[in-house]
């Protein structure tokens, strides 16, 4: 093991074992690299580490904190791993949505109150007049993240959105390359909203499973097109 991954797994000992809790700040970086038996570069080489996995944060003058180890802070670091993702990879980040949403979709049709309805429906009225593909795809993830945020989870609520924003380059290029899959998924969004309206909880989950299903087929059916649009606009 490198010296520095050794100082990584140091500090994440001394975080399990409760010797330093979240929010705690770190001993002086002489101290704690002597406490390790380590150098101070490689202690440094291990708090940039562990601060872009958000597991520490650095305060410019103040010194190094845990941080609140929350889930959902530490699930963002997977965005960056999602969004570069193609071919397979892509598709594989689809089919753990398809696990994931429909359930969610289900459990938040009964409890999305009447103001989630309407700014729904807004959300939607607004998509049939997007000028562009991206935003459209942008209206398409605020839609799927409200129905989900409903649920109160927001372990949840931070994967689903890793998975959903992250792939917006494949609905992007699905747009591009097809144009009238844009009338598909609106359709296939009207038929979400329609079952949430009617409360009807196995609907919306079904209707969910086959709207992540349909670019799922797309993505296995064009994986060269998929990689293609990689470099394409994603300023949704």
């Amino acid at each position: 093991m490198a010296v520095t991954d050794e100082a990584i797994a140091s500090i994440k000992t001394m975080i399990l074992a409760g010797d330093l809790a979240p929010g705690s700040r770190l001993p002086r970086e002489e101290d704690l690299a002597v406490q390790l038996g380590l150098s101070r570069n490689s202690l440094r080489e291990a708090v940039r580490a562990l601060t872009a996995m958000r597991i520490l944060v650095v305060r410019q003058g103040d010194g190094t904190y845990v941080s609140s180890l929350e889930p959902e802070i530490l699930l963002e670091t997977l965005a960056f791993a999602a969004d570069v993702s193609r071919g397979r990879t892509a598709l594989q980040l689809l089919q753990v949505r398809r696990l994931l949403e429909p359930p969610a979709t289900e459990w938040a049709a009964a409890l999305l109150v009447p103001d989630d309805l309407l700014a729904l429906r807004d959300i939607l009225d607004r998509s049939r007049c997007a000028a562009t593909v991206e935003e459209f795809v942008a209206l398409d993830i605020e839609f799927h993240l409200r129905i989900i945020e409903a649920v109160g989870n927001p372990v949840l609520s931070t994967l689903l959105r890793v998975l959903s924003t992250r792939t917006q380059r494949v609905r992007i290029v699905r747009g591009n390359r097809i144009r009238r899959s844009l009338d598909s998924v609106h359709q296939e969004h009207e038929d979400i909203l329609r079952a949430l309206e009617a409360r009807d909880p196995h609907l919306a989950a079904s209707t969910a499973a086959v709207h992540v299903a349909a670019v799922e087929r797309w993505l296995e059916a064009n994986p060269a097109d998929a990689t293609a649009g990689s470099g394409e606009r994603r300023d949704a």
